[in-house]
Parts: C-alpha cells; structure tokens; sequence
C-alpha cells in the first residue's frame, strides 16, 4: 500500500503541464535535430544571447548571427576531420564563440565535451583522453593546458596581440574566414548523442554521463516552469557545468527566450552591477553565488528583479532569510543532476507556484514522478520517514539516463533490482502534499549512538549563526558512540583561526547554538576552524575530502 506521500508524489509527476506535454511532442520525432530545436526553427531577427562584457557593454547575438556563426564553426571542424560521433571539447571563456561552437558542433553531429575552465591541466588531460575528444578548442590563456594531449587544437578569441605571441604558433586559429557549412550532417532523432560531460566527483570519482537530445526537453521545460523568466533573464552559473550549460545556453536556446551571459570570471561585484545595469528580473545561481554577493552588497536598488532561483547544491536557510530581508524577494531551491536534469524544486510559473519552504527542495516538476524508498528494502518510505530518493522510471517521462559510459549502459548501482526506480543518492523525507526535504547523500549520514543524523540539518542552523561563513559537517570515529559529528567552520572573524581562547569560545557558542536551534543530541562534538572547505571547481562541498583527512590523521595519531 503506498503512502500519502507517495501518493501526492506521483499526483505531482503525473500532472502533466500542458506546455510540459508540448515540448515532449517537439523532442519525440524522428527527424527532430538540434540545430532545428535551438536555433534554425527561429526567427533570425529574434535576440538569442545578450553578452556582457567585462566594462559592462553589450554585445546582442540573434538568431541569424547564431546561425552564421555556428555554420562557420562547423566548417572549420569539417576541414579538420570532425565526423559524426566524434568529441569535441571546449575550454574556453564566455563569449560569442562558445555557443556558436556549441551548435556547430551540433551541425555535424559530432559531441560536445565542456570542459571548466579553472580545472588543472592534468584534470584537462584526463577528461581529454577519457571523452577520446578529436578537437579541443580553447581560449589563448588556456592553451597551454592543453598542448600535447595527442588531439587537435584549436584558438578562439584571437587578438593582433596574441595573434603575435610565440608560444601560440603552434595552435590553428578557430572560425578565420567566412566559409560555412552548409551540410545536413546532424544527427536525427530523440536519442542523437548530443553531449559527453562528467559528475561533478563531490563523492568518489568522476563518472562519463552522455546526454542526448531527448535529455534537452527536461531543461527547457524546467526553464519555462520551474523558473518561468520575465523580461531580462541571466543564469550566473558556469557553462563548464551542467546547470550552467543548460540553464544559460542550451535551454535558452531551445525555448527562444533571450539570455544574459556575463564574461570573465566571476565576482561578487560584478554580479551586483550586472543585475542593476541590465534590470534582469530573474536570476538563476548556485548557493555559493548568493553568498559571495551578500558579502559584497552594495546596497544598490533592484526594481525589477523579482525571481530568484537556486540549484547546484542544498539551499540552507541563512540565503533566503537574507533575499527576502535584502530584496523583497524569495530564492526557490531547485533540485537535479548530471544524470537526470531538474526534476524538483519550487516552481516560478503560475500554475504550479508554492511559497519556498525553508529547509524543503520543493515538489516534482511535471514530468517527473519521484519517491522516497526505504532505506532497507525497495518499499516507499512512509510520509516523513527518511528514505532514499528515487525517480519511478516508467512514469517520468522526461527520464532519459540508461547508465554511465559512451553507451550509456553501465547502470552500477542506481537502479533498483528490478529497474523501475533511479536512485538519485540522496536521502529524503517526503510529507504528505509531496514536499520533499533534503537529509544527506547516502555517504554523508552520520550514524550517532543509534541516531541518524543528516549532515545538512547541523550545517544549516550552524551557518545561521553571526560568526559562520561557511560550515560542513562529517562523521567522526568514536570509540564509545560509533560516531560523532565532526564540523569544519570558516568564521566570519579569521583571529579565530590564530587565537586558541577565541577559537575555544567560539566552539562552545556553536556548540550551544546547535543544541538550542536543532536538538542536543546531534551537535558536533567536534569542531575545526579552516580558512577554506574542499570544494569542487563547481562549488560543491567535498565531504570525503573532509573524512579522508580524518582517517589521516587518525592514522598519524595511532
């Protein structure tokens, strides 16, 4: 017998927008390619892209621009070989060349590997050679991460100056000329493999995901639903990343609706100026983003901005308290992953609007129908039991993932026995009107003297308090409790770092600030001042990089 909860869950996978329904159908034929989805469907005097470069000015790219500059794009790879099926890689800034590759990539139905530009050249090297990537191109700043890596390598965003620099004779200039391709080499059909990428490895190594074009319809359904943007929309997350790829280039693209892209490098300031320069009524970030620009606020006016969304990593309550104190407005948390898209989270669009629930990931999005299962059989949890968060596979129609690999078949351990539910690797609760609260990943919970205790919870009521930046919570060895919670804190003052009596006072106040806002049970008995947290290059907090340093030095201590 299912739950409540269950049942309230699959209401909300099953309720099946009418806009949901249409983009499925766009996706579903077998002549369907990506060029016609994202840009040649178009009108070409529509805006596709508005890029703001670093001084703040404005260069607007349509969808005749895109078209053109794709074509040459894609002619360029052809002379260099580039077949359908093969990878091509970019490490590169944003610009107007990156979603002009993009496509032209596309235009020969050849796949596209994004590659984060912050990542080591080592890191670059075996992307490189685990993708088997044909042609990399990448930015004159970036290229000496990738010489001899045994591929084709190729310049954009060339200027007189570093046109002229010696250590860049060796690379071929990307796009010189007006040649374009004019084939019809794409590939047809709702599983055209369209993008190799790799999981972010916050929890072990990282895993090839290969999307194809069906994969895009989740996205661009999450964009016009679960952010529903207004006049002037701008994702800040990166495009080296899934949700920036998708949220900020692909979908927009998809949908016809115009996106911001602010190049260079992030800065909290920066953000703040774009935002009032441009009068961007929605925003999409990652948490971290959010952070940084309440540490740098200007205390600027932002009329027009009226929808905020969050995704890439637990929302804690602290970013929401300050957005509707600071902006008048609320952060609705959303929830996905390379594997799957964005299936939860609280909606933007009018239908399916609820209030952000601090603490909660919000509802499944049309399309999606998502379960907690128990954590010691496949059974679904009952409302408000923790459990193992699952995707029900036959009833989620925006569902694309097989398994890891280029063939998309190594399933390890994400599917049940029997195949019907992904597991996601996360735990959950889910009440009974479906609204879905985040616990921990499989590997974060900690296990105290026969409780179990979610690392999120602790990390959010620590970083409420005053003197926490940032906190991550992990499991510690015990001899007499199994374990402990063990918490690493950035303190807003760094002279907690140096001065032991300030350190010790500060972890008591914390101590007593974990039992009073959340139970006296589960605060961290331990507790360790850093200047920083192990994170991934795309913001995500690596708590097995904590624990590993644990074990280290437990070992050293033996």
């Amino acid at each position: 017998m299912q739950s409540p909860a269950t049942t309230e869950a699959t209401a909300a996978g099953r309720r099946l927008h009418h806009r949901a329904s249409e983009i499925l159908a766009d996706f579903s034929t077998s002549s369907v390619t990506a060029p016609w989805l994202m840009c040649d469907r178009h009108s070409e005097e529509q805006v596709a892209f508005r890029f703001v470069l670093e001084d703040l000015s404005e260069l607007t790219m349509t969808y005749g621009d895109l078209k053109a500059r794709s074509e040459r794009a894609a002619h360029v790879l052809a002379a260099q070989g580039v077949r359908v099926g093969d990878r091509v890689a970019s490490l590169m800034g944003k610009g107007p060349d990156l979603p002009a590759l993009i496509l032209g990539i596309w235009r020969l139905g050849a796949v596209y590997v994004p590659l984060f530009t912050a990542f080591a050249a080592s890191t670059v090297a075996d992307r490189v050679a685990a993708a088997a990537v044909r042609v990399i191109v990448t930015d004159p700043a970036q290229a000496q991460k990738v010489a001899g890596l045994g591929c084709t390598v190729m310049l954009a965003n060339l200027t007189e100056e570093n046109r002229a620099d010696p250590h860049l004779s060796g690379f071929a200039p990307f796009v010189d000329g007006d040649m374009r391709f004019s084939g019809s080499a794409a590939v047809e059909g709702p599983e055209a493999a369209l993008v190799h990428m790799f999981t972010s490895g916050t929890t072990g190594k990282p895993k090839a995901v290969v999307h194809p074009l069906s994969y895009v319809a989740s996205w661009q359904s999450y964009l016009e639903l679960g952010i529903a943007p207004g006049a002037t929309f701008w994702c800040g997350a990166d495009p080296g990343w899934a949700y920036g790829l998708y949220t900020s280039i692909v979908a927009p693209m998809t949908a016809g609706i115009p996106s911001i892209i602010s190049c260079g490098t992030f800065k909290a300031e920066t953000s703040w100026q774009v935002l009032e320069t441009f009068g961007v009524t929605d925003f999409a970030a990652a948490p971290t983003v959010f952070r940084a620009m309440r540490s740098a606020d200007p205390q600027v006016d932002l009329p027009r901005l009226c929808g905020l969304s969050s995704a890439g990593e637990p929302l804690t309550p602290d970013v929401g308290e300050w957005t509707r104190a600071r902006l008048g407005v609320d952060v609705h948390d959303h929830f996905g992953q390379t594997e799957l898209g964005m299936p939860a989270g609280f909606a933007h669009h009018s239908d399916l609007l609820r209030v952000p629930v601090p603490g909660a990931m919000g509802t499944a999005f049309p399309g999606w129908e998502l379960a907690a299962l128990k954590l010691d059989s496949d059974d679904v949890a009952e409302a408000g039991e923790v459990g193992r968060l699952a995707v029900r596979v036959d009833a989620s129609p925006f569902f694309t993932f097989t398994g890891y690999g280029v063939d998309r078949d190594v399933r390890g351990s994400r599917f049940t026995d029997d195949g019907s539910h992904y597991l996601t690797g996360d735990l959950v609760s889910i009440n009974d009107e479906g609204l879905i609260r985040f616990s921990s990943r499989d590997d974060d919970v900690i296990l105290m003297a026969g409780y179990r205790i979610g690392p999120f919870d602790v990390e959010s009521v620590l970083v409420t308090h005053p003197a926490v930046a940032e906190a991550a919570v992990v499991a510690a060895p015990d001899e007499i409790r199994g374990e402990v919670i063990h918490a690493f804190v950035v303190p807003t003052d760094p002279t907690v770092l140096t001065d032991p009596a300030a350190g010790q006072a500060m972890e008591t106040a914390l101590q007593g600030w974990v039992k009073q806002n959340y139970g006296a049970h589960a605060y961290p008995r331990r507790i360790t001042f850093t200047d920083s947290l192990p994170k991934t290059p795309s913001g995500k907090v690596q708590r097995a990089v904590l624990r590993k340093g644990l074990e280290t030095t437990q070992e050293n201590h033996k």
